[in-house]
C-alpha cells in the first residue's frame, strides 16, 4: 500500500515516445508456453525470465513443471531461446545440456541495500540462426 502520491509526471513527450516504441508491439493474453510456440521463427529470439524457484514473495503459483517444459522448448525450438533463473542445483539439473553460464546480480526490494547472489543464464544453441550484425553472427553475451 502506497502512503504517498508518486513523483513520477507523464508528459505529452514521454506518451509519444512510447506510443513511437510500441507502435508495432503485439501484446498478448495467453500462457507462456503457448506464446512462445505461437511466435516461433528461426529468427525470433524469446527470453523468459520466469519466477525464481523456491523463493517467496511473486504472489503467483508457479510450479516445477514450468522448468521442465522451458527446457523441453528451450530444445525443440526453431528460434533462440534465453532465459533468466536462480543459479540452484535444481535449475541447473532441469536444464541440463543446454548451454550456462552464471552473471553477479543484486537482489534489492522496496529500495534496501539488497545482497549479492548470481544469476543463472541458459540458452539453446540456435546460434546459426541469430541476426547477422556486419556478417557475423549476433553474440548472446
Amino acid at each position: 500500500m502506497t502512503t504517498r502520491r508518486s513523483r513520477a509526471k507523464i508528459t505529452e513527450e514521454d506518451l509519444s515516445q512510447a506510443h513511437t516504441r510500441l507502435f508495432n508491439t503485439h501484446v498478448e493474453h495467453l500462457p507462456w508456453d503457448q506464446v512462445v510456440r505461437r511466435y516461433d521463427r528461426p529468427h525470433t529470439l524469446c527470453y523468459l525470465d520466469p519466477p525464481y524457484w523456491s523463493t517467496e514473495g511473486y504472489g503467483v503459483e508457479w510450479a516445477f513443471d514450468n522448468y521442465e517444459l522451458m527446457a523441453r522448448l528451450a530444445r525443440e525450438v526453431d528460434g533462440m531461446m534465453i532465459i533468466s533463473v536462480n543459479n540452484i542445483p535444481e535449475m541447473r539439473e532441469v536444464f541440463a545440456g543446454l548451454h550456462m553460464d552464471t552473471k553477479p546480480i543484486k537482489y534489492t526490494v522496496g529500495g534496501g541495500a539488497g545482497s549479492e547472489a548470481e544469476e543463472l543464464l541458459i540458452w539453446n544453441d540456435n546460434t546459426e540462426q541469430a541476426p547477422k550484425i556486419t556478417g557475423t553472427p549476433m553474440s548472446l553475451f
